[in-house]
């Protein structure tokens, strides 16, 4: 009898993660590049903290009530017994950052950026992943509503530079802890006279925090809250003035925008602006990037009483609306036969790639035949064609892949033909 043999288990990526393989992740490359410049130009600075911090941060500072703090964060018990929690978002980090290094007291503006990964356990669909990435920009010390504008600003700049087009800019204003508690008294009123109509989730949310019945996934709980009070009546007069400075500041950049009143976004510490970018080739869900001021966060977490204003932007939504370039990808093929001519292949690649040339040279055993048809699979706009003979010369056979054509040529004449010089 012949022994069973063990079944070989698959391993496949986990559930709401994704794979960015060598071609995607060109197209990542081209879109971080022109994000950092962007934000670069307007004199901000890359930061990166931890990818996982101290649960207590995001439970504070994103806000218990949150849909990201109720029911989509990753949280486990480390080996030394703390609770710590993959990040959902990366303000509260930035803010921690800050207080522990006392950056609020170096000369620097204190304008950060960072592209990476945040984690929310939600059901992945298009562009939305439980591993997803995030670009984020944040804005501390500066309290004018021409830096809320600016960063509006700043985002159309960059989402031009990537030729996203069809976009909307949603603004509004949420208030201040001073004019808040009447709306919010007056908003529970309003739910709880149709909580019977509201789904589970929204009955919680009304007693809660009623603001977040504005974001419910609901249709039927969204076409309720649009009879509800709207927060532009509670404004104190401070508030107000800031979101008209905030909205004539727009106007003075040309940006046409809209005020929607029901726009509070999905976290508790926002304060007065609030903001999205929303393109219609993304369909039903089609914000693109949003934010808007935090002032009260840092002076919460027991820091300097410093306002702030940010936005973050998906990068996997990012990326299924620009229109990016197509790569550039010239490269030269080294083709060799025989062992020395092995070796004058090594030493002419590293002299290529040291002008800026790329090579591929590859050490398998093929017939000079099956080396050129490697390299028109693979696309090389040159082959470099290294014999016994040529090593013998110093001089090389140079076949342009597309036209077919073939010159010799000796080792600087080669810098010459692709187009690089011998500096």
């Amino acid at each position: 009898m012949s022994e069973d043999k063990p079944e070989k288990q698959s391993v496949s990526a986990i559930k709401g993660t994704h794979d960015i393989l060598p071609k995607e992740a060109r197209d990542w490359q081209k879109v971080e590049a022109v994000v950092q410049a962007a934000f670069e130009l307007y004199g901000y600075r890359e930061i990166r903290t931890p990818v996982f911090e101290a649960t207590e941060l995001f439970e504070k500072g994103t806000g218990q009530s949150t849909d990201i703090v109720q029911k989509e964060m990753y949280t486990f018990t480390d080996k030394g017994g703390r609770s710590i929690t993959l990040r959902p978002e990366y303000t509260p980090s930035v803010v921690r950052a800050i207080i522990e290094h006392r950056l609020d007291l170096l000369p620097d503006p204190m304008r950060y950026y960072f592209i990476g990964p945040m984690f929310r356990f939600d059901k992945p669909q298009k562009g939305r992943f439980r591993q997803f990435h995030q670009v984020d920009i944040e804005v501390f010390g500066e309290n004018d509503p021409a830096i809320d504008a600016e960063i509006i600003e700043m985002a159309d700049h960059l989402l031009k530079k990537l030729k996203v087009t069809e976009t909307e800019v949603l603004v509004n204003s949420v208030g201040c802890r001073n004019c808040r508690p009447a709306y919010l008294k007056d908003l529970r009123a309003a739910a709880a006279a149709v909580e019977a109509s509201l789904c589970p989730d929204c009955q919680r949310k009304a007693e809660t925090n009623p603001l977040r019945i504005f974001d419910c996934k609901v249709e039927a709980c969204r076409e309720i809250a649009r009879g509800f009070p709207e927060i532009s009546g509670y404004l104190d007069a401070e508030c107000a003035e800031h979101f008209r400075k905030f909205r004539s500041y727009l106007d003075f950049y040309g940006i046409p925008h809209r005020i929607e009143p029901r726009l509070v976004r999905g976290i508790d510490y926002y304060t007065k602006t609030t903001f999205e970018i929303t393109a219609a080739k993304l369909g039903a869900q089609n914000s693109i990037l949003g934010g808007g001021r935090y002032d009260d966060m840092m002076k919460d977490f027991g820091g300097p009483d410093i306002c702030a204003i940010g936005f973050a932007m998906g990068v996997e939504r990012l990326l299924s609306v620009a229109e990016l370039e197509p790569a550039s990808d010239k490269f030269i093929y080294l083709a060799y036969m025989g062992d020395e001519a092995k070796k004058e292949a090594i030493l002419l690649a590293r002299f290529l790639r040291s002008h800026g040339v790329e090579c591929l040279l590859e050490f398998k055993e093929r017939g000079l035949k099956s080396q050129l048809g490697r390299a028109s699979k693979l696309g090389a706009s040159w082959a470099l064609i290294i014999g016994e003979e040529e090593v013998g010369m110093g001089r090389y056979q140079l076949k342009d892949m597309e036209k077919g054509t073939q010159v010799e040529a000796g080792k600087q004449d080669l810098l010459g033909i692709l187009g690089r010089s011998d500096t």
